[in-house]
């Protein structure tokens, strides 16, 4: 009788607990959407985000509290001796939120921690050279997104993108643009839509774009979407969120069904803000 109460209260507590959490994370997360925006936090993301001045008082206020929230979720670990500091927090957030400007996102869901190096880094990585023969190369990168929890980062190379926006490539919106893909355990370039009328769609005007790239980029032909986005979906929708954000002028034009589907999804008109 004793051992079936406790199994009775357990699931209980259980059951209490899946329903409270998700009321606790939103009750947390207004708290620090609440919180006075520290001033050189204000300096930091004025110096190092151009795109900063050409966002609407209400757009800067929604990035503030969306960025006191990430900073206050995830964890940063600086590596080959690196010490991580406020900057890089703060460049790194910004950035990153933009992508979640209009409420789009849960914070980037499976995310914990972010990994910095000072520079390019480099991995072993197995490639596979012939019909039966596979062997270890030493690859340089300057960021990458894992399915699991983490997330890597070249501080150089965050600095080099932030310094030059619109030039069409950002380490942070597309390692983070993977992450809003892998929130459902894959990497396929599909993220989570909000309704399920919105894949066909979805699948129908991202196939016709990124087919019409790999086609441009075999002939040679200058493309707005660099042509990385050709090495699989998932990259093209990672470099096709860069271009929407640093170059939307120029998506709009040449790719207009692509621009309205990211803007739907993003719930943003970069336009607007250039």
């Amino acid at each position: 009788m004793i051992e079936t109460l406790i199994i009775i209260i357990a699931i209980a507590f259980i059951i209490t607990g899946i329903f409270i959490h998700p009321i606790l994370i939103k009750k947390r997360r207004r708290y620090y959407k609440q919180l006075p925006f520290p001033i050189l936090w204000n300096a930091v993301i004025e110096d190092n985000l151009p795109i900063y001045y050409c966002l609407s008082k209400g757009d800067r206020q929604r990035l503030q509290g969306h960025i006191q929230v990430f900073l206050a979720e995830k964890q940063f670990i600086g590596c080959n001796g690196l010490l991580v500091t406020e900057e890089m927090k703060i460049t790194i957030a910004a950035v990153a939120c933009l992508l979640l400007l209009n409420e789009r996102g849960e914070y980037f869901l499976r995310l914990r921690t972010i990994f910095i190096y000072p520079r390019t880094y480099f991995v072993n990585e197995i490639a596979k050279t012939g019909s039966y023969i596979v062997e270890e190369q030493r690859v340089a990168r300057l960021g990458e997104s894992w399915t699991n929890d983490q997330l890597v980062l070249s501080w150089e190379q965050v600095q080099y993108d932030t310094r030059n926006w619109q030039d069409g490539r950002n380490i942070v919106l597309h390692e983070f643009a993977h992450q809003l893909d892998q929130e459902d355990g894959e990497a396929e370039g599909v993220p989570i839509l909000p309704r399920k009328l919105d894949y066909p769609i979805w699948m129908q005007v991202m196939t016709a774009a990124y087919q019409q790239l790999c086609h441009d980029v075999q002939r040679g032909r200058k493309t707005v979407i660099d042509s990385y986005g050709t090495t699989n979906p998932a990259e093209f929708f990672a470099v096709a969120t860069e271009t929407f954000f640093e170059k939307p002028h120029q998506l709009q034009k040449q790719h207009s069904a692509l621009y309205k589907l990211l803007q739907s999804y993003y719930q943003l008109d970069p336009v607007q803000w250039v």
